[in-house]
């Protein structure tokens, strides 16, 4: 199996991705959330704007996503890591296509967007991926070397 496909399994199969912010202070901020995503792997998740991430991602839409295949034996996981711009969604067809792409990962009905407009305490998030990477186990002179390698999805 190449690269994009397995990448594509784990974003498939994996339901939480990191995300990786700095703060106008400069200081980095690493958030797992639930994550879905669409066709061209355009990926949403619902937070509040209060939130560290979502603040950091207002002031900077610079992010770095890391979806990570966990649950293999040690020494055996893979991860999908992923340059993005981040941004909150204030279209509510936009956000009505996020949480049809949300909800129905989970097999639910999907929210009106209305609630996550307005003063409602929860917004709708996505990040529109620049670059991917997937690592690759590597041995150099018996030694195991972990390698990203760039992929297109």
């Amino acid at each position: 199996m190449n690269l994009t496909e397995r990448a594509r399994q784990i974003i498939e199969r994996i339901l939480y991705i990191t995300i990786a912010s700095v703060g106008e202070d400069g200081l980095p901020w690493n958030t797992p959330v639930y994550s879905s995503f669409d066709e061209r792997y355009t990926f949403f998740w619902v937070s509040s704007p209060e939130s560290q991430h979502s603040k950091n991602i207002k002031a900077n839409p610079d992010v770095f996503l890391v979806i990570y295949d966990s649950t293999v034996a040690e020494g055996t996981g893979e991860g999908v890591y992923i340059k993005a711009k981040a941004y909150e969604m204030s279209d509510e067809s936009e956000i009505t296509k996020a949480l049809m792409s949300a909800y129905g990962r989970k097999n639910k009905e999907p929210r009106s967007a209305h609630d996550f407009l307005g003063n409602n305490p929860h917004r709708v998030y996505k990040a529109i991926p620049e670059k991917v990477w997937m690592n690759t186990d590597e041995k150099i002179e018996g030694h195991h070397v972990d390698k990203r390698v760039e992929i297109e999805l």
